[in-house]
């Protein structure tokens, strides 16, 4: 009875969240440093507005809106997958150090490309990406014991190790350099949302096009693997197989997403409890949730963040901190007990 409840709740969450999200995006398009009156919002939209309403929504609101709600999707089904395939519920692509091998990948590119960075917008994530599965490969190597699999705890400590490390790696690459990109890069490890132009929403959207019907298509093995590895064996999934390409689309969404929006943590944490909360854990229930709830976070977060203070507000990356680090060590302790 409890699953039917569930079931039959799934849809009504989606409807409320996709209403959540519209109404921030509505919000948001309307408050800032030069507002735009709600009566003129459409008319804006729609081709009819000012030149100035249709500057600040076309070129500097709307992107920026759409790129936050794109990359807490993403950080949301990274998070949840990396919970499933390793049976951790404190896994997190910021918190066990991948979001940071990211960080690294772009900052070498950053520094040492012969050409400026935004020239690049369409390479950046597949830097990323490079960095992120670098990273990834060795925190699994460090976390894994042969007939045993990965161990969860271990994950975590790891992960944070090499995020930290990695995060020293970073400050020492920009210690030498000049100071507009040392600027660029400590924005970037805050969490503050850079990519904000048109280009980098068409250099998020497919990674999302491509990677989240194959997750879901892959929901059935998913639950098996977050059991056990023998009940995944004797159901007929190809276990090692199934792991590698699901780790890799984690690790390539966090990738993309963190290439436009800097070092974000604790979406990809939050967002798959939250769901799971409110539909119950079958994959097939609470990942399209989590992804609307990542979205929506993330998007808040930064509408938030950037009103809160003038002229460029506060990094979206600590607004979520705020909330996130409470909230991970609610969940460690919870955990232990």
């Amino acid at each position: 009875m409890k699953t039917a409840q569930l079931l039959r709740k799934q849809p009504v969450v989606v409807i409320l969240l996709v209403l959540l999200s519209l109404a921030t995006i509505v919000i948001g398009l309307g408050i800032g440093s030069s507002p735009v009156s709600y009566d003129r919002l459409l008319p804006t939209l729609f081709g009819h507005g000012s030149f100035e309403d249709h500057f600040v929504l076309f070129s500097i609101r709307l992107p920026r809106m759409l790129i936050t709600l794109l990359s807490g999707m993403a950080l949301a089904l990274s998070g949840a997958i990396l919970q499933g395939i390793t049976r951790n519920d404190l896994a997190d692509p910021g918190i066990i150090g991948i979001n940071a091998g990211a960080g690294v990948g772009v900052t070498v590119f950053f520094l040492f490309a012969p050409i400026h960075v935004e020239s690049f917008i369409y390479v950046i994530p597949l830097v990323a990406f490079v960095g992120a599965l670098v990273t990834a490969i060795l925190i699994y190597m460090f976390s894994y014991k042969r007939g045993e699999g990965v161990q969860p705890i271990l994950l975590v400590i790891t992960g944070v190790g090499f995020s930290l490390a990695l995060s020293g790696l970073m400050i020492f690459l920009i210690s030498s350099v000049d100071r507009t990109k040392v600027d660029f890069i400590s924005k970037w490890l805050a969490g503050n949302v850079w990519g904000t132009d048109w280009p980098f929403v068409l250099a998020l959207l497919p990674w999302l096009v491509i990677l989240v019907p194959y997750v879901l298509f892959k929901s059935r093995a998913m639950n098996l693997l977050a059991l056990n590895e023998p009940t995944a064996i004797g159901a007929g999934v190809k276990v090692q197989k199934d792991r590698i390409l699901l780790m890799l689309s984690a690790v390539a969404l966090a990738a993309s997403a963190v290439s436009v929006t800097g070092g974000i943590s604790f979406i990809g944490l939050m967002a798959p409890h939250i769901a799971r909360a409110l539909v119950g854990p079958r994959h097939q229930q609470f990942v399209p949730v989590s992804i609307l709830i990542g979205g929506w976070l993330l998007l808040l977060a930064d509408t938030i963040g950037r009103n809160l203070s003038e002229p460029n507000g506060i990094a979206a990356g600590i607004m979520v901190a705020f909330i996130g680090a409470p909230y991970f060590l609610y969940l460690l302790l919870k955990k232990e007990r």
